[in-house]
């Protein structure tokens, strides 16, 4: 473990090996992008009259392939300016810099012998020690080492990124015949910490772990739907979200990765794993095939199991295809009654029971789909792999499942579902047989709040290796909470340290999260706790404020009323700031509106490197008046420095609030002064995430923390007022912006700037609290703000009016 990596050399500039390169820059290396030289020119290098061998030239594969990575949505790189740290150069001309590279990663096309070339090639330049890796997605990495140096070998193994590589966790390591296992125990370690990936170790069989399950879950899906007489939109419909999935389901998913990657995958494994008892299920189906004879590869070639059009009035159209007759149609809208029953219920655990338990096609469907998954990943122990764990984590991090096989099995009960399995013809290998009759009845189990899983061979439970470095707030319900309401848990995290979860949907912050925040604060100064963090495991830390019932009270012109709650809000955030005790948020997916107020107001925050955060409500009309709209015309105040222009700081913060600009990572939000550089911390791995901000609240506490002091605000008045209402007629002149539009950002403007001074003065925190609420208020009472709120409610997405 006291290896360090400084300088990678990634081989291979395409899709994944531009994406791989950017994602090693996003955590601080330095790296090396190599690809082959050119073979000919293209259009432009001729009219500008280059040769073969001017470097623009000789570069032009790999520079291409960067800039493209770097241009594409979503964005696999944190920060624009982490892409500096990426050289770029060709195999003739720079092949020798690798002799500088700790990590060489070979990320070209999928064939043995050009990658033994390379591997020749590697061989004969790295420096000893230096680790050589793979990212076959099938290849047996047995055969890419035969033939190398002693050392090679025992440096070399399988690492394998899904793509895209910023954004799915998996990161699967796979031993050749003769790594050493420092090298495997290494890559183990660094994918967790520092590359924020599910390590999952795997053995060297065909498509690994991930691929192998994932691609036979999606096979048995395509089979099944054609047995039941069901279309693509309508397992999409039963196989996103419904069941804890992506939203892209089952065949957009195909078509994203690609049907004739899909078919590869599975024809790989038809063809390399005889001995498979599931393997007629990986032939394709005849559709498949007609597909790729007509080149109908999915988002690549822009058609696949869907395509878009447009119609005759110039509107988008999505169509799906006929497996039938293979014709692009409508999509009919699917009706089951199972998913009207289910979709309601938030619990995903509850709603598969409830799913399981329905009668119709819909739940036949899925029961015969999970019955096949559960018989196939039955039988891949001890095949892949010896642990049963081992095969959720990569499903879940690979394919983006919020549970794996086994998870669902026991959720639905695995003594109940083995004997459907056996009615069906579908019995699990022996060993499910033998766990059942040793009187377990849960493949997981919680004990002193760590998950254990049962081990095949020890017939025991054993932990999850390196569980204890995460806080899992789910592993913890069977202790009584410290406190809860019916929005908010209070749990103890040890070390004398609280963890206010929220429980609202989509964690937005109501009534119920404002009493939470008090009462925890108030329970951790009175009984002696060290600190408080605020964060959970749910998909997103905190979609803002509960828009519905600032809508029904506006409405109502109960402004009294809202005035009380705008006001709870703003003291409850001033809370966080002025406490006894370290506060930490811990960030991650959205954090928007409320939910970045309340980080910009806390002692420290822990952010996942995943966090999309931003102050939005202009997009409803509304302004920040959680303190958000104060708190950063505070941060530009005590920015400026010597020299600096202060009104370009203070419009460059308004523009941002005044177009609901979102951060798309924790970096980019510490550039927006979102987050504090040299305060605030990015957590890679978000498994992590809890376990680092409470070490953050122990480090402020073994600080000496003490409760900042109040500080004035220096604010700008009349002058800059002026300024930035100048730029606010000027793009309503444009037709930039609608007349409300500017009404908006006039009142962001007049909070900014302390409202109508003189002169520069400095003002106190309350004074520009007031400011905000007011303007929040005076905008509740207009019929267009009220308009955007329910479109926004509606539709989840801005009205322009």
């Amino acid at each position: 473990m006291n290896r360090k990596i400084k300088k990678v050399a990634v081989l291979g500039s395409g899709v994944m090996g531009s994406r791989i390169a950017c994602h090693f820059a996003n955590i601080g290396l330095d790296v090396l992008l190599l690809d082959i030289v050119p073979r000919e020119l293209n259009e432009k290098e001729q009219a500008k009259g280059l040769s073969l061998e001017h470097p623009a030239v000789r570069n032009r594969i790999v520079n291409d392939s960067l800039t493209f990575a770097l241009k594409s949505n979503p964005s696999p790189i944190y920060d624009k300016a982490f892409a500096k740290r990426i050289k770029t150069g060709n195999f003739d001309d720079d092949f020798s810099k690798i002799k500088d590279a700790d990590w060489i990663i070979e990320v070209v096309i999928e064939r043995l012998d050009i990658k033994q070339q390379i591997f020749e090639k590697v061989d004969a330049l790295r420096k000893p020690g230096a680790l050589v890796t793979s990212n076959t997605s099938g290849i047996p990495i047995a055969m890419m080492s035969e033939g190398r140096s002693d050392d090679f070998q025992k440096h070399f193994c399988g690492t394998h990124f899904f793509n895209p590589p910023r954004y799915l966790k998996l990161f699967e390591v796979i031993p050749g015949p003769k790594t050493d296992q420092s090298v495997l125990d290494f890559f183990m370690h660094y994918g967790d910490l520092y590359l924020g990936k599910t390590t999952v170790l795997c053995k060297d069989t065909p498509a690994f772990i991930a691929n192998r399950v994932g691609v036979f879950s999606m096979m048995a899906i395509m089979h099944t739907m054609n047995e039941m007489g069901l279309t693509p939109k309508q397992v999409d419909s039963l196989t996103g979200p419904l069941t804890g999935r992506p939203k892209s389901a089952t065949f957009r998913t195909a078509d994203v990765v690609g049907i004739d990657t899909l078919a590869k995958v599975a024809k790989g494994v038809a063809d390399n794993c005889p001995n498979d008892e599931s393997k007629d299920l990986f032939v394709l189906p005849d559709y498949i095939h007609k597909m790729i004879e007509n080149k109908w590869l999915g988002s690549k070639t822009k058609q696949g199991f869907f395509k878009k059009v447009k119609d005759e009035t110039g509107k988008s159209q999505i169509l799906g295809l006929d497996l039938n007759d293979l014709e692009y149609k409508p999509i009919e809208k699917t009706n089951f009654p199972t998913v009207a029953m289910a979709k309601p219920i938030d619990d995903l655990k509850e709603r598969l029971v409830a799913i399981n338990k329905g009668q119709d096609k819909a739940a036949e469907f899925l029961k015969k789909v999970n019955m096949l998954v559960f018989k196939y990943v039955s039988f891949r122990i001890p095949e892949i792999s010896d642990e049963l764990y081992r095969i959720d984590e990569a499903i879940k991090a690979g394919f983006g499942w919020e549970l794996g096989p086994f998870e669902i099995w026991d959720t639905l009960g695995v003594e109940r579902m083995t004997a459907k399995m056996k009615e069906a013809g579908l019995a699990p290998a022996e060993w499910v047989d033998a766990f059942l009759a040793a009187g377990h009845s849960s493949f997981y189990k919680t004990e002193n709040g760590q998950k254990v899983y049962y081990d095949i061979p020890s017939k025991t439970y054993k932990s999850i290796p390196g569980a204890e470095a995460f806080i899992i707030l789910d592993n913890l319900r069977e202790q009584a909470p410290v406190w809860k309401n019916s929005g908010t848990i209070l749990h103890d995290i040890g070390d004398g340290v609280l963890n206010l979860e929220f429980r609202t949907k989509m964690n937005a912050i109501g009534g119920e999260v404002i009493e939470g925040i008090n009462k925890s604060i108030e329970l951790a100064e009175q009984e002696g706790w060290k600190g408080l963090v605020i964060g959970n495991d749910a998909a997103n830390f905190s979609a803002g404020a509960n828009l519905a019932m600032i809508l029904m009270t506006a409405a109502e012109q109960e402004y009294d009323e809202l005035n009380f709650m705008i006001k709870a809000f703003q003291d409850t955030m001033m809370r966080v700031r002025y406490s006894s005790i370290p506060v930490v948020t811990a960030p991650h997916g959205l954090a928007l509106g409320g939910g970045c107020e309340m980080s910009m107001h806390a002692d420290k925050v822990q952010a996942s490197a995943e966090t999309y955060t931003g102050l939005v409500e202009f997009g409803v009309g509304l302004l920040p008046a959680g303190g958000g709209t104060k708190e950063t015309t505070k941060r530009v105040a005590e920015s400026i420095g010597e020299g600096d222009v202060v009104i370009n700081k203070l419009r460059e913060a308004f523009v941002n609030i005044a177009t609901a600009k979102v951060a798309t990572s924790a970096y980019e939000a510490m550039n927006m002064g979102l987050f504090r550089k040299g305060i605030d911390e990015v957590t890679l791995n978000q498994d992590r995430l809890i376990a680092d901000a409470k070490a953050s609240v122990l480090e402020l506490y073994n600080a000496g923390y003490t409760m900042p002091t109040p500080a004035m605000v220096k604010v700008q008045g009349r002058s800059a007022l002026g300024t930035l209402m100048v730029g606010t007629h000027a793009f309503r002149l444009g037709n930039y912006a609608s007349d409300h539009d500017r009404l908006i950002a006039d009142k962001i403007a007049y909070v900014m700037c302390g409202g109508d001074l003189t002169m520069p003065q400095e003002v106190s925190e309350q004074y520009l609290l007031d400011l905000e609420r007011e303007a929040f208020l005076s905008l509740c009472g207009t019929q267009k703000t009220l308009e955007r709120i329910q479109h926004m409610l509606q539709k989840g997405k801005p009205l322009r009016n």
